[in-house]
């Protein structure tokens, strides 16, 4: 495929990228970010209250490892700053490539930590450091990959090619899932505790590697060149997007911030919780998620498609309706030891609403922005997000349960999911706008 060209201010063509080199680059960063994602929230929910919590009670025990998984979204904001900063000052290549090596790095080391019968609670608190150095990486890398795709895309497809770092999510689950199966499968559950829990952050250091090659061979973006050839490259990013843009970082919090606890609460709660309290094994729950994931990535693409043709608020604000009622309704279809049936429903119709949140979201934050501040504008809200929606969605929906009872499980889900629906309601339509300003 022969690279297409955009028009400069002064006449000049710049070159794109291939279409399918942007599709990977933008694609391998996310699916390494969600596979970490994913074997830190496996490992947290399964192995952790047992490997650097033993000294506690298993409930509190629980509730602690659940919190060492949102260290990772603080610490995430903390990373749009750095690698927004640079991300709209010096570009989107460098940034990718330097987020991508301090993730990496950081899950690899969380590999290696020693356990409390080893070290004591120095293990929990190195777990927590490389966690939050983890999270910083992961800061500037989900914003760097959909300013890759969407500022390589044609004006008509925007939505499209913003979903491709967003099927690196369904992605870096299914590997990582897979593998926990298998390790489930091939070890004993002493074996896993002791050390198979390790294999998946190891196996992490080879996607990174992958990762890194493909980036390096990556130009910069059109947009990011005419920004530098007319000037608009802004020596505060920072400082102008908190003074100019500061609506459009609470909007694009709200309008996430649902979707992320959707996703911690599919997954990482679903773990803990279904293992702990239903009589499920980690093996049946991971062959669940494993199987749901194929329609995550399918609606991620089909939603993104209609986002192109009918426009990301039509798409978003049902879906945030949809997630409402979802909330209040699912911990119903879940009671009962064993109910292969409902938590099958559950799974199902959990992540066809999570498909339709997450997939037009990698167009959407950073249309909300210009281009001298979109990295930074875009990863700002991005990471917000995380922290109101994910850092403490597992541990919250642990608490509500045991104070209120499983009914009770979906309220802080609800609360996001009203707060989504107002920040669409005050929100424009970002289809139309012109993304080379």
């Amino acid at each position: 495929m022969e690279n297409s060209v955009l028009a400069t201010p002064s006449q000049a063509k710049v070159e794109r990228d291939p279409v399918k080199t942007v599709i990977l680059a933008s694609m391998i960063g996310t699916a390494i970010e969600f596979f970490d994602f994913y074997a830190y929230g496996t490992a947290s929910a399964a192995y952790f209250p047992k490997v650097f919590f033993p000294q506690m009670t298993p409930f509190l025990a629980t509730i602690v490892s659940l919190l060492t998984f949102g260290v990772a979204f603080v610490a995430r904001p903390v990373g749009s700053f750095v690698f927004g900063h640079f991300g709209d000052r010096l570009g989107r290549k460098k940034t990718l490539v330097l987020s991508l090596l301090v993730m990496g790095v950081a899950t690899v080391t969380i590999g290696f930590i020693p356990g409390y019968a080893t070290v004591g609670v120095g293990g929990a608190l190195l777990l927590c450091i490389c966690r939050f150095v983890q999270g910083v990486g992961l800061g500037g890398e989900w914003s760097g990959a959909v300013l890759v795709a969407t500022e390589n895309a044609p004006k008509n497809r925007r939505a499209l090619y913003g979903a491709f770092p967003e099927v690196g999510a369904p992605i870096g689950f299914f590997l990582c899932n897979s593998l926990f199966y298998l390790l489930e499968n091939w070890l004993t559950p002493a074996q896993m505790t002791a050390w198979g829990w390790r294999v998946p952050f190891w196996a992490s250091s080879v996607l990174v590697v992958i990762g890194l090659y493909v980036r390096r061979r990556l130009q910069e973006t059109p947009l990011f060149k005419m920004a530098l050839e007319s000037k608009r490259v802004t020596k505060a990013p920072l400082k102008v997007v908190f003074k100019s843009n500061w609506r459009e970082i609470l909007k694009g919090t709200f309008i996430t911030a649902a979707c992320y606890a959707l996703f911690c609460i599919l997954t990482t709660w679903t773990i803990a919780y279904a293992t702990t309290a239903l009589g499920f094994s980690h093996a049946e729950v991971l062959l669940f998620l494993v199987g749901a994931i194929v329609e995550f990535a399918v609606l991620i693409l089909l939603t993104s498609v209609l986002a192109d043709r009918v426009g990301r608020k039509k798409v978003l604000l049902t879906a945030s309706i949809a997630l409402a009622v979802f909330a209040l309704g699912f911990p119903y279809l879940i009671q009962g030891q064993h109910n292969v049936v409902g938590m099958l429903i559950y799974l199902c119709l959990g992540f066809i609403i999570m498909g339709s949140l997450y997939g037009p979201v990698g167009a959407v934050l950073p249309e909300l922005f210009p281009t001298k501040v979109r990295y930074s504008g875009a990863g700002i809200a991005y990471s917000l997000a995380a922290v109101v929606g994910a850092s403490i969605a597992p541990s919250m929906t642990t608490w509500l349960i045991s104070r209120y009872g499983l009914p009770a499980a979906g309220y802080y889900m609800f609360a996001l999911a009203i707060l989504s629906v107002l920040a669409w309601l005050l929100t424009n339509e970002t289809k139309e706008v012109d993304y080379t300003k």
